[in-house]
């Protein structure tokens, strides 16, 4: 046990964080396990940025397809170049997905990642610099629904992954279509305002179990390193029948 709090402490002192992986405990594994017992075979990951998502979920061992839908062009281009090493990944046309069809303004931040159609917020930038916008980006909008009715079949086991800056609930609306199909869904979920006007979590906990999924892991996404104070939390959720 002392040796363990030495190498811990002498890498804090480096920025690493040493834990003992336990597949019991480990947000990773239990993911897998999820995935797996639910027999997904289809991933939809909204907001995927340049593509980590889908590197986490093929670090873990899932091997099922993955759809991937992004709006910003650099980081399409990313997802486009993932995919040529990869089969299973495949990239949607760019787009915004939300409740409705058509063109949305898009708050390109610095870091990319937490680029929004919502404005960030003080708080927001006051706990992470790097979210303050440097641009504002014209993209197509479609509904899931729309976008993804090419990909999916009736037999496929569905996971949504949604992780659009505040903009959760406009996707699940525009998702309609398609909510049958799923079995499972991981999003963001605000603990406290970040965006202008995005819903927060009781909201959207409420709208998710309305659909008929219950939450079954809940994991620490984001937080103020000054205060300690976490601000949000990806919720994962799986059908209440099952």
């Amino acid at each position: 046990m002392e040796l363990q709090f030495l190498i811990k402490r002498f890498a804090r002192k480096l920025g690493v964080d040493v834990r003992a992986y336990r597949p019991a405990r480990s947000e990773a594994a239990r993911l897998a396990r999820m995935l797996s017992c639910h027999k997904i075979d289809t991933v939809l990951d909204v907001g995927a940025n340049t593509g980590q998502y889908a590197r986490h979920l093929r670090s873990i061992g899932y091997r099922g397809r993955i759809v991937c839908f992004e709006p910003l062009p650099a980081a399409h281009a990313a997802l486009t170049r993932l995919a040529e090493s990869d089969p299973g990944i495949t990239v949607a046309p760019r787009q915004a997905l939300g409740d409705a069809t058509g063109e949305a303004a898009i708050n390109v931040s610095a870091n990319s990642e937490s680029s929004s159609i919502l404005r960030v917020n003080e708080a927001h930038l006051k706990a992470e610099p790097r979210v303050k916008p440097v641009a504002v980006e014209s993209v197509p909008l479609n509904r899931l629904d729309l976008a993804a009715a090419g990909h999916l079949s009736p037999g496929n086991r569905v996971f949504l992954k949604v992780d659009v800056q505040g903009y959760e609930l406009q996707v699940l609306r525009g998702a309609e279509g398609i909510i049958p199909l799923l079995e499972g869904l991981q999003l963001e979920l605000s603990l406290h305002p970040l965006y202008e006007g995005e819903p927060l979590f009781r909201e959207v906990m409420g709208a998710v179990e309305a659909l008929g999924f219950a939450l079954h892991d809940l994991n620490p996404c984001f937080s103020d390193d000054a205060t300690g104070r976490t601000y949000q939390v990806d919720g994962i959720f799986f059908r209440s029948d099952q």
